[in-house]
């Protein structure tokens, strides 16, 4: 059991040394500015706020940290998981303060920094949604300055945000997350699953067909043949330390209910099974980034497809993994500083 959820704790991410091309947009601000948090309500904890969201069972306070001063991008990071934290983002540190752009690190509701209600009847995406409403409310973002990045099932919270709040969003970048739950768990039975040794798929098949995800034996072929070929694509030793450790601190409760028990297609009864807004990207009509990885468990593909269906598209495929943020870091960051000063300088063409 200890085995099994070490390795799921590795594989929950529904989240070099390169650095990236320095710009000289004149929406990056001065870094005395940059780092300046005088006169700010924050100043005291460093950019860290408790933020109290209203749920239909109580209050609670998720936990947020702002990281530099723009007031023409302003980027909130949901981290992956379900129930991941805001640290697979931690080398954006390496990368966004030398360009001026501010950013928002925040955990969800019952992930590690943040309260834990520990209520199932709160593990819904309709909740997750008016819970980045509100944090967005809090933090004084609007549609002139507020982009919204979501990682993994943060990218799916983060298609759902903007079907409904759009109106809220200056741009919308979804990382390594498709637009259909069912053709996410297509994509790894038909196309990934083959790629592992006959005899390893045989036997994860097996385990599956028995419905025994609990076998420390499932969570080991994973681990070795799976995780470290699309989850992040190196060896489990060079995996960084701040991956490892947000991995540690995943709330496997949350992940199974709504992921399932790995990242091997939605899993078990997972709520998220069926989740499908594939119909319903037309409807984005902000400038959108759409970034995707070639041995990703999200089908490259069907991430650039993505960017064609939404309005005003941009599509970004790296050589990497689901973790593309440290797997490729190099093109990830250049991608996604271009997007965020050609939107907020109104130079975006898809």
């Amino acid at each position: 059991m200890k085995i099994f959820f070490i390795t799921l704790i590795i594989a929950s991410c529904l989240f070099s040394c390169d650095q990236s091309p320095k710009t000289t947009d004149k929406t990056s601000t001065s870094k005395s500015t940059y780092f300046d948090y005088s006169n700010s309500g924050d100043q005291n904890t460093g950019g860290i706020k408790m933020i109290p969201i209203s749920t239909p069972k109580g209050t609670f306070k998720v936990w947020t940290k702002r990281v530099g001063n723009n007031p023409k991008i302003k980027v909130l990071l949901l981290h992956g998981g379900p129930g991941g934290t805001h640290e697979f983002f931690e080398n954006f540190d390496g990368y966004l303060p030398n360009e001026g752009i501010e950013y928002i690190y925040y955990d969800q509701l019952d992930s590690y920094y943040s309260d834990k209600p520990n209520d199932s009847s709160l593990w819904t995406t309709q909740h997750f949604v008016e819970e980045v409403e509100q944090v967005r409310k809090a933090l004084k973002l609007d549609k002139d300055n507020f982009y919204l990045l979501g990682q993994s099932w943060g990218g799916l919270l983060a298609m759902e945000y903007a079907l409904k709040y759009q109106q809220n969003l200056k741009g919308l970048i979804i990382t390594n997350m498709m637009a259909s739950a069912p053709e996410y768990e297509k994509y790894a039975k038909d196309v990934l699953a083959p790629q592992l040794p006959p005899e390893v798929w045989k036997e994860i098949s097996a385990l599956e067909a028995k419905g025994d995800f609990e076998n420390p034996r499932y969570s080991e072929l994973l681990m070795k043949y799976y995780y470290t070929q699309h989850v992040l694509h190196k060896p489990l030793e060079e995996w960084p330390e701040f991956i490892n450790r947000g991995l540690s601190h995943l709330n496997p409760k949350i992940y199974i209910y709504m992921q399932g028990y790995s990242e091997f297609g939605m899993t078990g009864n997972a709520t998220l099974k069926n989740w499908d807004v594939s119909n319903r990207l037309k409807e984005i009509s902000v400038p959108t980034l759409i970034i995707g990885g070639k041995y990703d468990t999200m089908d490259p593909k069907y991430m650039e497809w993505m960017s064609k269906q939404v309005q005003q598209g941009r599509s970004l495929t790296l050589n990497s993994g689901h973790l593309g943020q440290y797997d490729d870091p190099k093109n990830y960051f250049s991608g996604l500083i271009k997007f965020l000063n050609d939107v907020a300088n109104n130079q975006f063409t898809p």
